[in-house]
């Protein structure tokens, strides 16, 4: 599939998104009402809320269920149980205690009870705990997996145990006097057991095939954040930042952004971000679990040389409406979750810039940060208009035991627009430039479990992406048009077969088709330039996972095979995880992997595309842009005893086949076309202390991040993202719906080249010193935040909280490089965020 200007973008316009966004917020406001008392007595709702204050449960129940039923006012002397069947006695409605401290509330109905027992396939050993319930009355089964449940006739009873396949079931009530027994199919789980939890914070946590996942619905907090941005959440991880400060930019142990695979919901994502990089485009609330790899990944997956990001919105098929309303100081957003029948729910989320409206001290910040050495700083401009906004939609559908479906969409857009001012001729004129970034992905998902030991998933998807600026000259009366294009189409199907209930394994094929478009147009004088490359590869991979009894080890072993049809070239791959558990505080790892990508990022001139967002996406040629290929190999132990956690892993990695322009040289090689690699030595440290409301650690990592590349002069010198120490502080505290945070980054200058002293330019040119050979001051930052939840009424949740980045206002250097002025070298520093608040608050109903 080849790229085109028109046929993969139609310009949506941000008001429609915020005239959706209004009338969503205006739609969905709860009404009040009010209830009058009758007699001596209070409303059953006064008294059920009394009673979630005294018991801490929560009742739930159909508003008509209680409506205009008033009751006697309860003493705080009987116990609960006293209370629910006084409470029965007056209305005649029942009451019923189940999981989680619930209590739901029905009207009498001519119905039957059915029994039965709940087991787990494999084992036939009786599950306890696991949750039976309609769409009115619900209970959990005992120590022998029996439940006892009060159904009407027809109506469909879900089971659903943590770790297992759901069940939909209608029981035979004519059979009412013999209890059934049920056997749960546990899920395919293709990312590891869990051996550390709550690894920094609550809701981190790492498996025996070490990788990191990050569980959104029981997240703590982190210095900082106070949403749950995954590209922010993931620098917390040893060995994982960004050199500038922006989510556009993570760098995965030494590597750069362009290197990381982020997948959303399995569809390839070639933008991560908002504000030109500063906010992930992943709407926080929509956003259910990350997964990030830095080693050892899984056979299924390609790409991503450095590390991969796997980014999940909630599969669970929803029963009740439910809606959340968002606002911070750079965007607002809503989301809903909508039930369509009962096997059946819609997800929809949109979130759009304040900027049209006001303009916060937060939004002032972020501007000043992107302007910086930009287009927008160097001319006479009036009119700066700039905006994003992103739309989210996940379909779920299980059309039957076996049978399951699941739709994404995801729209994306960035856009900068300014007029630039100058006089010609002595005649005022005014033109205007322009910067649009947009994102587009849609995906269809199905998967089909054969029988209990045999499933199978497809997966195709579309994704696509267009950087487009507009740059005009005025005095030259010169426009210049530049683009960047990426459309892929990709298909995967995988099967997985489990011999027995500890050993899987795992095949596929995938087939991915790439195209991206580079263009430059001139309009004086004229000169136009579309290069135009397309790239199809087909894969098929094989993987092998065993688990031993008592979770004491786990093995990992996959292979990937790739064919190239451009270069008709082949890449086999192998992928191993190994975790030994040693005393059972102590966990042994061993990760390697072999990779491949055809994708790269180059920079052909810094002040491309306004000198705002510089790269731009190209395919290998197999020449001068070979493919990059990487190898990697760590080891690591950790103790994890009476809430002490002490990690250590050291690693190596090395990627072959990169180019000088991806790597965003400013100094004597900044015009040099010439390929090499690059090799890292590192080493991570965690200490972790847990205690029962606070966590505290501290991090250390070492990287040894060099460059070779055989046509340069210096032949092995520091790599541009060389970070030889850092260091990270944290803690986290938590009182009840009470989370407060805050920590300490610390790292070493960035490598940097500098003129010859006492002799900075010879002929007319910049005569620097060795390349990367002088550092930049240290970078230090403190951070703080605080958030609480709270109930605004008994339907409607509320989440507040307060952040502030680089509280102490340290001014961070992140950049610097040289330009001849009059004659002169001139030094041009750009600097990270000075401080900067954030506040949020979010209800949900």
């Amino acid at each position: 599939m080849i790229p085109t200007r028109t046929s993969l973008y139609v310009k949506k316009k941000s008001s429609i998104v915020l005239l959706l966004l209004v009338c969503s917020i205006l739609f969905l406001v709860p009404a009040n009402a009010q209830n009058e008392q009758k007699n001596n007595q209070k409303p059953l709702l006064e008294v059920l809320e009394k009673l979630e204050t005294q018991f801490s449960y929560q009742f739930t129940y159909a508003d008509d269920t209680i409506k205009d039923i008033f009751v006697n006012d309860t003493p705080e002397n009987l116990l609960l149980e006293e209370i629910l069947a006084s409470l029965q006695q007056q209305t005649g409605l029942t009451f019923t205690v189940i999981n989680d401290n619930f209590i739901v509330i029905n009207k009498r109905t001519e119905s039957l009870f059915v029994c039965g027992y709940i087991k787990d396939y494999m084992t036939k050993e009786p599950l306890v705990g696991a949750t039976v319930r309609t769409e009115k009355l619900g209970v959990v089964t005992d120590q022998n997996g029996f439940f006892r449940l009060e159904v009407g006739s027809e109506e469909e009873v879900v089971i659903e145990h943590l770790g297992f396949q759901i069940i939909n079931k209608v029981f035979n009530l004519e059979k009412n006097d013999e209890c059934a027994t049920v056997f749960l199919i546990p899920k395919t789980e293709t990312l590891g057991e869990i051996t550390i939890k709550n690894y920094l914070v609550k809701g981190i946590d790492k498996t025996d095939q070490g990788v990191f996942r990050i569980d959104y619905d029981k997240f703590g907090i982190l210095p900082g954040l106070i949403e749950t941005d995954v590209l922010q959440t993931i620098q917390a991880l040893p060995g994982i930042q960004s050199t500038d400060e922006t989510v556009s930019n993570i760098n995965i142990r030494g590597g750069t952004n362009d290197q990381n695979l982020i997948l959303w919901d399995g569809i390839k994502m070639y933008q991560s971000g908002h504000f030109f990089g500063l906010i992930s485009i992943f709407n926080p609330s929509i956003t259910n679990n990350a997964t990030v790899i830095k080693n050892g990944s899984a056979a299924t997956l390609q790409d991503g040389v450095s590390g991969t990001i796997l980014i999940n919105t909630d599969d669970t098929i929803n029963k009740e409406f439910k809606t959340t309303i968002g606002l911070n100081l750079i965007n607002a957003d809503i989301f809903t979750d909508i039930p369509i029948g009962k096997k059946s729910s819609l997800q929809l989320s949109a979130r759009k810039a304040l900027n049209d409206f006001i303009e916060t001290p937060t939004y002032e910040k972020y501007f000043e940060r992107i302007s910086q050495d930009s287009e927008i700083g160097r001319v006479n401009e009036t009119d700066i208009g700039f905006d994003f906004y992103d739309v989210n939609l996940r379909w779920n559908w299980q059309i039957s035991n076996k049978d399951k479906i699941r739709l994404n969409f995801l729209g994306i857009s960035n856009e900068l627009v300014f007029t630039e001012n100058d006089v010609l001729n002595e005649v005022d004129i005014s033109r205007q430039s322009s910067l649009i970034q947009n994102s587009f992905a849609g995906g269809l998902w199905y998967q089909r479990n054969w029988n209990p030991n045999f499933d199978t998933t497809l997966q195709v998807y579309e994704t696509d992406y267009q950087l487009e600026a507009v740059n005009v000259n005025i005095p030259n009366q010169q426009r210049f048009l530049q683009e960047n294009i990426v459309s892929e189409t990709g298909a995967k199907i995988i099967a997985n077969y489990r011999f027995r209930n500890n050993i899987k394994w795992q095949n596929g094929y995938q087939f991915i088709e790439t195209g991206v478009s580079n263009l430059n147009d001139v309009d004086d004088p004229i000169f136009r330039r579309n290069q135009i490359r397309v790239i199809r590869n087909h894969s098929v991979f094989s993987q092998a996972e065993y688990q031993a009894s008592e979770l004491k080890n786990s093995l990992m072993l996959g292979v990937r095979y790739t064919y190239n049809e451009k270069f008709k070239k082949h890449f086999v791959e192998p992928r191993i995880s190994y975790n030994q558990r040693i005393f059972d505080y102590f966990n042994l790892e061993i990760l390697g992997e072999f990779k491949h990508q055809n994708t790269s990022q180059i920079i052909n001139f810094q002040n491309d595309f306004l000198g705002i967002e510089k790269r731009r996406w190209i395919l290998s040629n197999d020449d001068d842009i070979p493919v990059v290929t990487s190898k990697q190999a760590s080891l690591g132990v950790s103790y994890n005893q009476k809430g002490w956690l002490v990690s250590s892993e050291a690693y190596y990695k090395l990627v072959e086949g990169i180019t000088a322009r991806s790597q965003g040289f400013q100094n004597q090689y900044e015009f040099t076309q010439a390929t090499g690699d690059y090799t890292v030595t590192g080493l991570d440290i965690l200490v972790n202390k847990r205690f029962h409301n606070l966590s505290s650690w501290l991090g250390y990592s070492f990287v040894d991040n060099n460059y070779t590349f055989p046509d340069f002069q210096e032949n092995k010198f520091p790599n541009n993202i060389d970070i030889t120490h850092s260091i990270t502080f944290g803690v986290a505290y938590t009182y009840k719906d009470l989370k407060i945070s805050s920590g300490l980054n610390w790292h070493s200058g960035l490598p940097t080249t500098i003129p010859v002293f006492a002799n900075e330019i010879v002929d007319d040119e910049i005569n620097y010193n060795p390349a990367n050979s002088d550092r930049l001051p240290a970078y230090m930052r403190f951070d703080i935040s605080a958030t609480y939840d709270f109930k605004l009424s008994q339907k409607v949740d509320c989440h507040a909280g307060i952040s502030v980045w680089n509280f102490s206002d340290i001014n961070n250097t992140i950049s610097s490089y040289y330009t001849i002025n009059e004659g002169n070298v001139q030094e041009v520093m750009n600097s990270a965020l000075g401080i900067t608040p954030n506040a949020t608050f979010r209800a949900s109903f």
